[in-house]
């Protein structure tokens, strides 16, 4: 079975984080880290692929070519092969626009299980698996916290505010896993000497037949006016908590009209 996760190079969390006042985007120079979010998925990959025994797991990106670092840390981890999608041409890209390239690299593998986090730590849309599963006209199901593979199904149970559901969905699909899934291994020293070996694929969007219109700020529906400083908080007053607390709350609250 050939398993598929959908992986993305984030700004590492100890690094400062800016939109770029003259492109409207966030600054990319910074260092970058893989998406915490998708080692959740990417362990369940390896335990997909390990249950099946002859399972190929496969790590897919988008990204600048600097991003290939993330992509190494996943080959690291366990991961059988990595593809690249890296093109100036995909750079501004948005959900749309986005979901259109990956899309048409997982169509290029035909892996029978494509799995994603649940969201990304940069932007947090949680989405991106929708709007992909969309494109390739198959289920899709998001937040799992547990996943079997039987009979050509896959069978989640899925989180929701009020408990869990169960749901089977025919092989292929989409699932999105949740942080509670599992817990992601680290890679170890042998992973990361025996990441250099694995194979590592680069793909533009000519090698997807995508066309450069159809990516980029040209292929997305989204656009930023302006960026601009929050506004600043509006009066405030601090109250000690003296025995009186809750008294001086009642005469804050009267004061403003608010009781």
């Amino acid at each position: 079975m050939k398993v598929l996760v959908c992986v993305k190079d984030v700004p590492d969390a100890s690094a400062p984080k800016r939109i770029d006042p003259q492109t409207f985007r966030l600054d990319r120079s910074v260092p970058g880290a893989l998406n915490d979010f998708d080692t959740h998925a990417l362990e369940e990959a390896l335990r997909v692929g390990a249950q099946e025994g002859d399972g190929e797991v496969v790590a897919v990106l988008m990204g600048p070519p600097k991003a290939a670092d993330s992509l190494r840390k996943a080959l690291a981890v366990g991961a059988d092969r990595a593809v690249h999608v890296a093109d100036d041409a995909l750079a501004g890209s948005d959900l749309v626009a986005t979901s259109r390239a990956l899309a048409k690299a997982i169509e290029r593998e035909k892996p029978e299980l494509i799995l994603f986090g649940q969201q990304a730590a940069d932007s947090d849309g949680a989405v991106l698996s929708a709007a992909v599963a969309d494109r390739l006209r198959l289920p899709v199901i998001s937040q799992a916290a547990s996943l079997e593979l039987a009979d050509g199904k896959a069978k989640v149970k899925r989180q929701t505010e009020y408990g869990y559901d169960v749901i089977e969905a025919p092989l292929p699909c989409v699932v999105a896993v949740s942080d509670a899934i599992n817990e992601p291994r680290y890679p170890s020293l042998k992973g990361i000497m025996g990441a250099k070996k694995k194979p590592q694929d680069s793909v533009t969007t000519a090698d997807l037949g995508v066309d450069p219109e159809e990516v980029g700020e040209t292929g997305s529906r989204t656009e930023v006016y302006a960026v601009g400083e929050p506004p600043p908080r509006g009066e405030s007053r601090r109250i000690e908590d003296n025995g009186n607390a809750a008294e001086a709350i009642l005469e804050y609250l009267s004061e403003k009209k608010l009781i």
